[in-house]
């Protein structure tokens, strides 16, 4: 499938960069051009900036009730082009067609969703404890927002971005990954087509020193917003703050741990685990990297999830109905690749797969791998694709230090019917999210790390806290 060539949409007009640049998008599946879009520049970083302060001034003064009757065309817009934006994200991430409908329903959802929240978000009053005076917080738009987008789930990440910052009256500029794009710029398409108020939403990919960089550096954005790596918020912080003070909200990696106790029930737990591996081929903020398994069940899981991934059916296209397709570009191989050898270098004993496949696409076998060494240097990863690395413990108390021994802190995951068990994790985690016998994910739950996964949260009602300002207001009381 060819979507052709797709232009920047800055200031409410698709436009070509400024250098003529252009960039191929390339299918993962077969390694073939599916599109090209326009590469931004300086220039054009420099113009959307100024676009979208413009766009500012116009939408934070526009009532309430207008700025919602805007997001809700764009969401009834979208959803009239469904196929499309489906399409696209089959196409230039190599998923599979049931996973592309969580990227178009999560950008939906977030844009519903907040245009109700929002409503919610009404003065504050605060007592005056000597009766002199009346106080209350009032809640304003924050001002320009640029977020970094991963490329993992192109609408679902740009959704959790757009759907709080135009609810909240904020104007945005989206850059998303080099690896994904194609479905944005279509959002910029869709934009022009119903008019959107212009300078509002601004779309663009182009390189770091071109267009990162510039971004990070201006003064207007009050906000940098990412769903990406550690290494990657560090540096747009770093980048950002040397101009001006900024507010940050950012989903960073994660190193999520899956702990099996011998109580658990172990088919749900394998169920579970081997869904979280092989849905969006393991390239998933919140999949697990290290399953903790207790050791008297620990074969019965191992061979469960060998089971579960042999079944695998690995493949590309509606007709084929794959179950798991490739992963997003060929460096997401190599890496994972690297850190298969380096578990087996650690002392890992390779159970199943281990190895890219041999076939056009950047495909990897679904992989497990057992460790004994829960201190292995190789655990710190995040991997970021299909590999299951199982380690042994005997009690809460050993592997409860296991499970915290990372920087990260996303998502974890504990599988017991016993529910001080359960009790005893939820207050020493050390994790944003804790799941307990199962996991649900949707707009409305808050989604956010501590440690080095983040600050700030995706989705739910707090979320629009990072895209608002709350104002003091005190009165005095003339008697």
């Amino acid at each position: 499938m060819k979507f052709g060539h797709k232009k920047l949409y800055i200031n409410g007009q698709l436009r070509e960069a400024a250098n003529a640049q252009s960039y191929e998008v390339v299918c993962p599946a077969n390694e073939k051009t599916i599109a090209t879009i326009s590469w931004a520049g300086k220039e054009d970083a420099i113009y959307a900036l100024a676009s979208a302060k413009e766009g500012f001034e116009y939408w934070s003064n526009l009532p309430l009730g207008e700025r919602i009757e805007w997001i809700h065309k764009l969401r009834d817009k979208l959803l009239e082009n469904r196929d499309l934006l489906r399409n696209a994200i089959m196409y230039e991430m190599g998923k599979v067609w049931q996973g592309t409908e969580e990227d178009l329903t999560s950008i939906t959802d977030s844009l519903q969703y907040y245009t109700e929240e929002i409503k919610t978000k009404e003065d504050i009053p605060i007592q005056d404890k000597e009766g002199t005076h009346t106080h209350w917080l009032v809640h304003q738009p924050l001002g320009v927002v640029v977020a970094f987008l991963a490329y993992n789930f192109p609408l679902l990440n740009l959704g959790f971005k757009l759907g709080p910052a135009l609810s909240a009256g904020c104007s945005i500029i989206i850059k998303p990954s080099e690896f994904s794009p194609l479905s944005a710029y279509l959002i910029g398409e869709i934009c022009e087509q119903i008019d959107f108020p212009k300078g509002v939403i601004n779309i663009l990919c182009g390189d770091v020193a071109e267009v990162g960089i510039p971004l990070c550096e201006s003064k207007i954005p009050r906000l940098i917003t990412t769903i990406g790596s550690t290494e990657t918020a560090q540096k747009l912080i770093q980048q950002s703050s040397k101009t001006s003070i900024k507010r940050y909200s950012m989903e960073c990696g994660g190193n999520a741990p899956f702990i099996v106790f011998d109580d658990a029930d172990l088919n749900l737990a394998i169920e579970h685990g081997a869904a979280l591996k092989i849905g969006n081929t393991g390239q998933i903020c919140v999949a697990p990297n290290r399953f903790f398994i207790h050791e008297s069940v620990i074969h019965a899981f191992t061979e469960g999830m060998v089971e579960k991934f042999q079944q695998v059916k690995i493949g590309f296209g509606k007709e084929n109905k794959p179950d798991m397709g490739p992963l997003a570009n060929r460096q997401s191989v190599e890496k994972v690749h690297q850190i298969v050898k380096l578990a087996i270098k650690q002392g890992g004993k390779l159970i199943y797969g281990g190895e890219p496949i041999d076939q056009p696409g950047h495909y990897f076998q679904p992989t497990v791998i057992r460790l004994n060494d829960p201190d292995a240097e190789v655990l710190q990863h995040e991997i970021f694709g299909p590999v299951a690395m199982i380690v042994p413990f005997s009690t809460k108390e050993e592997v409860i230090d296991y499970a915290n021994h990372t920087p990260a802190g996303l998502a974890s995951y504990v599988y017991s019917q016993a529910q001080d068990t359960l009790d005893y994790f939820v207050e020493h985690l050390e994790f944003g999210e804790i799941h307990l016998n199962g996991l649900k994910f949707d707009i409305y739950l808050p989604h956010g790390g501590i440690k080095n996964s983040g600050i700030g949260v995706d989705c739910s009602t707090y979320a629009l806290d990072d895209y608002l300002i709350r104002k003091r207001v005190t009165l005095a009381l003339n008697e």
